[in-house]
């Protein structure tokens, strides 16, 4: 059976991306399923927290993988967290290196390699929508949008919007955008509370939905990744924690929906 491949997205920085792609993988693994992560972000991190080499000199990173150097499975790395596609400096520079026909394809032709080895591949993305993003669109079987409630996430989503329909026709007809999570949220926010409203809005054009879990804001976050640990190991009665794992279980339930279990 073929791994899903879920992508994380938002063309808006500092919205919980990373986080929640640690999170979600990372509760994946604690609910029985084995996962990859793919950094494809030149800042790295991802890479950081999970504790992998980022910087290209003691092993094969995804930037290798992309330019057809090395293959997928001889580029994982292992780590206490989870195994890895590591991220490199050189991934800044892709848009330039990717050029040949069918650089948009290069990411899902190399996870073929790997595909049975894993239930779950979780591709973290830089806030642009360049090469790297496309080949994770092309590649993934799912998109989750991260967000907050706020004006600038709903451009940044409003500008994928516009870029999906193209994906989906010439490199990956399935493209589904699987749901918006809210991140950083809080609930005594009354345009908090307005936004995450009108984000309803902002699904319905995708033909997507706002998850009911969100992310409440605390600094557990950041004291976790700052110590290269899980969220789920260093605070797991945080909020943070509770509602990633809520998100995780609402994550599968759906899966198995939609796979007709």
């Amino acid at each position: 059976m073929n791994a899903r491949v879920i992508t994380l997205i938002n063309q808006k920085g500092g919205v919980g991306k990373t986080t929640t792609a640690l999170a979600l993988g990372a509760g994946l693994a604690l609910r029985g399923y084995r996962t990859l992560f793919v950094d494809l972000d030149a800042q790295g991190n991802l890479t950081y927290v999970l504790g992998a080499d980022g910087s290209g000199l003691a092993g094969k990173n995804v930037f290798d993988v992309l330019m057809g150097n090395a293959a997928a499975d001889a580029a994982v790395q292992q780590t206490p967290l989870g195994s890895v596609l590591a991220s490199a400096p050189a991934l800044a520079g892709a848009d330039l290196v990717l050029s040949a026909v069918g650089k948009e394809h290069r990411l899902r032709e190399a996870l073929e390699a790997v595909q049975g080895q894993y239930d779950y591949i979780v591709v973290d993305t830089p806030p642009a929508l360049g090469v790297l993003t496309i080949n994770a669109l092309t590649a993934c079987t799912g998109i989750i949008i991260t967000a907050q409630a706020d004006v600038f996430s709903m451009q940044g989503i409003a500008q994928l919007y516009n870029t999906l329909p193209t994906v989906k026709k010439y490199c990956n007809p399935s493209l589904r955008v699987l749901g918006i999570l809210l991140t950083r949220y809080s609930a005594r926010a009354i345009l908090s509370r307005d936004l995450a409203d009108k984000m309803g809005d902002v699904a319905g054009r995708l033909q997507t939905k706002v998850y009911a879990t969100k992310i409440r804001e605390t600094i557990a976050i950041k004291e976790a990744q700052s110590k290269r640990q899980s969220l789920y190991d260093y605070a797991p009665k945080s909020n943070a924690a509770l509602d990633y794992l809520a998100f995780v279980d609402e994550f599968l339930e759906e899966e198995e929906i939609s796979n007709g279990k």
